[in-house]
């Protein structure tokens, strides 16, 4: 049963953070920026999404630390932000667009469990079970990518609102890639993490 969740854990990581990616892809091509289109990225194949540190490596060492919190992420869907018709917000919509579709999939499966399988009595059952794992790992993608360090989507919703002397401080950030994402995780993460159990437990009436 255990190797069954891990399986199945991994499997919704991936098909998550593909589907963070593809709304990515479509909040810019409906700004008339068809470059992921282009680059055959609007697709649930998950084969042009893996990135083989966020998509295999992490995932798998994250299974193994104590808690077996699972993270990870894709290859990101590129777009070319001169296309946007939207100059002044268009590359914030297509960052919240990736946060913004895990919401969706952690409050469809954790309300589902709140408003029909705990009243009907299958709190316990396999399907509660799979459906938790579903918001769980949604919850944790959303959080995860709404915290605003670059690169992760957070840093350009917050670039929209703040002076542009704060975009070249976000590009000089992005250069360092994963070893930012990694200092983040390492140091900073331990901060945001107490959210996902809270807001797990007010989506699913589930406790962790």
């Amino acid at each position: 049963m255990i190797a069954f969740q891990v399986i199945f854990s991994l499997i919704v990581l991936l098909y998550s953070v593909i589907i963070h990616e593809i709304s990515h892809g479509y909040a810019a091509l409906m700004q008339g920026d068809r470059t992921a289109e282009y680059e055959g990225r609007l697709t649930l194949n998950p084969i042009p999404h893996i990135d083989l540190v966020g998509t295999i490596i992490l995932p798998a060492i994250s299974l193994m630390l104590p808690g077996s919190f699972l993270f990870g992420w894709a290859k990101p869907v590129p777009f070319n932000p001169y296309n946007l018709r939207n100059k002044r917000w268009g590359e914030a919509i297509v960052a919240a667009a990736g946060p913004l579709s895990n919401i969706a999939l952690a409050l469809i499966f954790g309300l589902f469990i709140r408003w029909y399988l705990v009243p009907a009595g299958f709190a316990n059952g396999p399907v509660a079970a799979l459906c938790a794992i579903i918001s769980l790992v949604n919850i944790t993608l959303a959080i995860f990518n709404l915290v605003p360090i670059p690169p992760l989507d957070g840093s350009k919703i917050l670039s929209a609102v703040l002076p542009q002397g704060w975009m070249k401080i976000r590009r000089q950030i992005e250069r360092f890639g994963l070893i930012g994402v990694l200092i983040f995780l390492i140091f900073i993460w331990q901060f945001f993490a107490p959210l996902i159990p809270w807001l797990f437990t007010g989506i699913t009436g589930l406790s962790l």
